[in-house]
């Protein structure tokens, strides 16, 4: 039977951005994608803002999703910059029950234990997502969702992302899915627009001849995000002697378990 893997993003591209080529691996393999998204994107941009720009990204992340054979998204809608202000908990059940809903076999996510990550949204994302993975197989925790149909679960496989790569322990390698990865990623026009002039406007201030180091790139965000993206993909996929790789903070079970499960005949991955 095929797996079914739940993305928990915070911002419409960051499941393309952080996991796009191991998922679409996963999905080539027959496995179920499903990506839920925190935001509705709607303060990314230099230019434009708002519920216009909301609608753009929203319909972006979809295309995204499409391109890297996902199912449609789950949109949440609350606004950019604004999930640290939600009520304690608001998050966490929101992710306890799409982890009871979809029953996912391995849960991708934004990494709690990441260093110096800069952003509230992706913060409150790992932080809820981490902590629903953690108690969405506990019955007494949010007990009104057995009246819904939505029993207990527990997520074997989780796979913590984020730019900060030192805790990670396992590199995927996304070799053969590394163009898929870049058209879905190319899916998110005005994201990439606004991330490649937020990064040239530091290069600028830092002095740096980034039309020396791109060339003709420059004047091609997606261009330019695709020679970002391999350069990253090939310094992953070092490690583990790949062309192209993604990296993770890979998690299972209780220590203790973990233990066990080395010492047994099954030392592997569950998939």
């Amino acid at each position: 039977m095929p797996k079914t893997i739940l993305a928990l993003a915070a911002h419409p591209d960051d499941a393309e951005f952080f996991a796009g080529g191991t998922l679409a691996k996963l999905v080539a393999e027959g496995a179920r994608v499903v990506i839920a998204i925190a935001t509705d994107g709607r303060r990314g941009s230099f230019e434009q803002g708002g519920a216009a720009l909301a609608q753009t990204r929203l319909a972006e992340a979809a295309s995204a999703a499409a391109a890297l054979g996902a199912e449609p998204p789950i949109f949440l809608g609350y606004p950019d910059l604004e999930l640290d202000t939600l009520p304690p908990g608001l998050l966490r059940e929101h992710f306890v029950r799409l982890i009871r809903r979809h029953t996912p076999d391995a849960l991708f996510t934004h990494d709690p234990a990441a260093r110096y990550e800069p952003h509230p949204d992706h913060r409150a994302v790992a932080w809820a997502a981490s902590d629903a993975a953690a108690f969405a197989p506990l019955p007494l925790v949010h007990p009104e969702h057995l009246a819904e149909g939505l029993a207990p679960h527990f997520v074997a496989e989780k796979y913590f992302f984020s730019d900060y790569t030192e805790a990670a322990n396992k590199v995927i390698d996304i070799t053969g899915e590394m163009d898929r990865k870049l058209a879905a990623l190319a899916e998110h026009h005005s994201q990439i627009k606004f991330l490649v002039e937020d990064v040239l406007r530091q290069a600028h201030m830092a002095g740096l001849d980034v039309r020396a180091m791109l060339g003709d790139a420059l004047d091609d965000p997606l261009a330019a995000m695709a020679w970002a993206m391999r350069a990253q993909a090939t310094e992953v996929g070092r490690r583990i002697g790949a062309a192209y790789g993604e990296a993770f903070r890979h998690a299972r079970f209780h220590p203790f378990v973990e233990t066990l499960f080395r010492d047994s005949s099954h030392p592997g991955d569950l998939w």
